[in-house]
């Protein structure tokens, strides 16, 4: 797996390169001549190269994909609008809103292309505002997505996003919050006792 790696022009993602690794070495051959043997990847039983990351769902998926040389997913899911002037990891920035394409679902999240040349996370915690068992509950492959930027670590090139929406409208309410009312409720009641207090005293005058 030394030098340009033939994986770069399938379909499965690059976090999941290293389970391709252990298919190629208990099967003792190139990860060249994995891509494409459909024979051969049939036979293989996905339980046995699943861990704590992959399971079986995942690694039936890595095996589909191996089955389809050259197959890239990402430019068939051209709707999503990628915002101008963000196309490398430098230009994310904490906390910004993008619109991405779901490029690929695991057991752990779903991995998504905001535009950047490298996809990013968003972990099963981050799908929704409620508790997600299966993250296929929620997405799968070629979902145009809404997500936030969490974290951006260029050196490892990874990128961490969310889909909960919990915090725009948090957002919202705290801007509401901080915006002053005009008139106080109690100047507004103010009148009215004036009114009550001077009636009374003009039967008291009576």
């Amino acid at each position: 797996m030394s030098g340009d790696n033939p994986l770069d022009a399938s379909a499965v993602h690059p976090e999941a390169y290293p389970v391709v690794k252990r298919i190629a070495e208990a099967s003792s051959k190139d990860v060249r001549a994995l891509i494409g043997d459909s024979g051969y990847l049939k036979k293989l039983d996905p339980k046995q190269f699943t861990d704590e990351t992959f399971g079986e769902f995942t690694v039936r998926d890595i095996l589909s994909e191996l089955d389809k040389p050259g197959r890239d997913p990402r430019p068939e899911f051209s709707t999503a609008t990628f915002k101008e002037g963000v196309e490398q990891l430098k230009d994310l920035q904490e906390g910004m809103l993008l619109e991405g394409v779901v490029t690929n679902v695991t057991n752990f999240g779903a991995f998504v292309d905001v535009g950047v040349h490298q996809d990013g996370l968003v972990h099963i915690s981050q799908l929704a505002d409620k508790f997600v068992s299966d993250p296929r509950d929620v997405v799968k492959a070629g979902d145009v997505v809404k997500v936030r930027v969490l974290d951006v670590d260029i050196k490892r090139k990874r990128v961490a996003l969310s889909m909960k929406k919990q915090r725009d409208a948090d957002a919202e309410q705290m801007k509401q919050e901080r915006t002053p009312h005009r008139t106080p409720p109690k100047q507004q009641k103010q009148p009215q006792q004036q009114t009550a207090l001077a009636a009374a005293f003009a039967g008291l005058k009576r």
